[in-house]
Parts: structure tokens; sequence; C-alpha cells
């Protein structure tokens, strides 16, 4: 009989340890493809810019000869298939390719504007997430209530507003009013945390507006529905001090769906930032892109933004990782 049992349990794990294999590599594979398609994408609109790569580096007064021999020596007057095979190859073998502008491996300058990114989104990734998760369970501990009314109507206020819309309003107000707080983010070379902090308080304000009324709807919603689920009333009745039944029995459930897609809002946050890097003068990935785009730089183009997919691909992976963590159920049946 227990033999029969450690068959059957042992059958049951190894067909959830297939179920779960299949599910990643089903991941993997599609967001695979998503770059790939990405790629294809990136490196088409980049041929359609208009102008000419020799002209747009060697200026309007450069002579044609000069011009011709320099798009020869930079290979834009190939076929565009072999261009974007060679490109794509070299990119996913660690080699994003020179610059055309600053004749130098694109990979150290996209290195570089991604960490900055990366220090700008995780700032404020690390402010939103529990100033929405707070506010999102503690109107839905109201529900109905005048406070309910306030958080979502500012929540979803600032969210509808522009990001250089409220990032003007802010260089207007604490930058150039009243003073408090520098309007470039670019930071002194050797600065401090505390240096740090004051240049990046302006950029990180609308990443905040944007997300804080996104997340807290969110928990809003987990909240309510994990409030009036079966397990907080018998959690309840059984006599439960209410901190135990909020912290052990309702967030636990309520904020999986909230931790999941703060996760996918990660990406944005790091490779989305291209209005707020260039109004405060931010080396970071968005700025370089933006750059590139008018200088027609298409290695750099074609890096930086197939970089952002990535971002993208990845923070999506981590979501999907987080979700089958957090709740096995969803997790074989999605690999069903």
């Amino acid at each position: 009989m227990s033999t029969t049992v450690s068959s059957s349990v042992a059958r049951g794990s190894g067909s959830s340890a297939a179920r779960i294999a299949r599910f990643v590599a089903t991941r993997v594979g599609l967001s695979l493809i998503t770059l790939w398609l990405l790629s294809v994408i990136v490196f088409a609109g980049g041929q359609l810019l208009p102008g000419d790569i020799g002209r747009a580096i060697l200026g309007p007064l450069a002579d044609a000869r000069a011009v011709a021999a320099l798009n020869h020596q930079l290979g834009a007057d190939r076929p565009l298939l072999a261009q974007y095979t060679q490109w794509i190859i070299h990119f996913v073998q660690g080699d994003m390719g020179v610059s055309f502008v600053f004749r130098e491996p694109v990979a150290q300058f996209v290195g570089n504007a991604l960490a900055n990114s990366a220090k700008l989104g995780l700032l404020a990734f690390a402010v939103v997430v529990p100033l929405g998760i707070a506010g999102g369970v503690w109107a839905a501990m109201h529900a109905g209530r005048w406070l309910d009314r306030t958080i979502s109507i500012a929540g979803l206020s600032a969210t509808v507003v522009p990001e250089f819309v409220s990032s003007i309003v802010l260089i207007l107000v604490f930058g150039v009013w009243l003073q408090w707080l520098p309007i470039d983010a670019s930071y002194p070379p050797g600065s401090g945390i505390l240096t740090q902090l004051k240049h990046l308080v302006l950029p990180v304000l609308p990443l905040v507006f944007v997300f804080f009324g996104y997340i807290a709807r969110m928990a809003r919603a987990g909240t309510v529905e994990a409030l009036d689920a079966d397990y907080t009333r018998t959690a309840i009745l059984k006599g439960l001090p209410p901190h135990i039944v909020i912290f052990r029995h309702v967030l636990r459930n309520a904020l999986l769906p909230t931790i999941t897609v703060a996760a996918t809002q990660l990406g944005y946050m790091i490779g989305g930032l291209v209005v707020v890097e260039t109004l405060f003068h931010y080396q970071g990935i968005g700025s370089l892109i933006y750059n590139a785009a008018k200088a027609k730089d298409f290695p750099m183009l074609e890096a930086g933004v197939l970089t952002i997919g990535v971002v993208y691909t990845v923070a999506n992976l981590i979501a999907d990782g987080l979700y089958v963590l957090l709740n096995p159920r969803l997790r074989v049946r999605s690999a069903e």
C-alpha cells in the first residue's frame, strides 16, 4: 500500500516537474521570438530614417566622393539582408558594433547608459511600489468612504498626466521658483549618495506619479476581493486578531497580481525613460537612443533599442516566475 502511494506521489511530482519545464521552455521560446521580431523592426526602422549616413557624419558641405567612400567603409551600401545578418550575429555574440559618430565600440556607451537608467528606475521602483501598495490597501480597508475616493481619484489623476507635463511642472516649481532641487539630473563625478539622491529626486517623481495610481488600483482590487473571500470570514470567525487576518490571510492573497504587475513595470522604468532623461539631461539609455536617432548613428540606435527589448523581456520573465512561485496552482494550469 505504502509503495503504491509513494509511486503515485513520485509520478505526480514528475508530471508536475515536466509541466513546469514545458511552461518555462514555452515562455523562453516566445521571448526569443519576440526579440527576433523586435530586431527586424528596429533594423528596418533605422533604415527608414531620412538622410544619408555618410552625409550626416561628414556634414552637408562634404564632397560626394568622400560621402560615398565613407558609406562604403561603413558598409551602408551593402544589401540590407547582408547588413542585418551581420549585425544580429555580432549582437548575439556580444559585439554591438562601432558607433558611427564616436568611432568607438557601442557596448561601452550602452552599458554606461543602461547602468544610469537602472539606477533611476530602481530608485523610482523602490519608492512607488511600497507607496502604491500601501495606498491601495488603505483605500480597500476604507472602501466606499472619502479616503478611498480621495486615493483613487488622486491616483487616476496622476496616471493620466503625461510625464513631460508633470516633469515641466516639477522643474518650474521646485527647480526654478523655489530652487529647492537641481533641475539637472547629471550629478558631478564622485558625488556622494546624498548628492546623487538630491539630483535624482525630480526625475523620479514623474515616474512615481504615473505608476502610483496603477499599482494602487491593483492593490485595492485584490484587497477588496480578499476581504470578501471565505477564508477571510473563516479567520475572523475563529477569533484571530485583525492584524493577523490582514497580514497572514488578506495581503498574502491580495498582493499576488500587484507584485507580478509591478515586476513588469520595472522594465519600463529602466528602458522607457526617453522623455524624463531628455528633460532632466540625464545620461541614460533613453537619451542615448534619442541622440543616436538624431545623428543617424545606426549601431548605437539599434543596440540601444534592442537592449531595452531585452530588459523588457527579462522583466516579463521575472514577473512570470513570481507568478509561478507565489501561486503554484496558476503554474500548473498555465503549463497544461
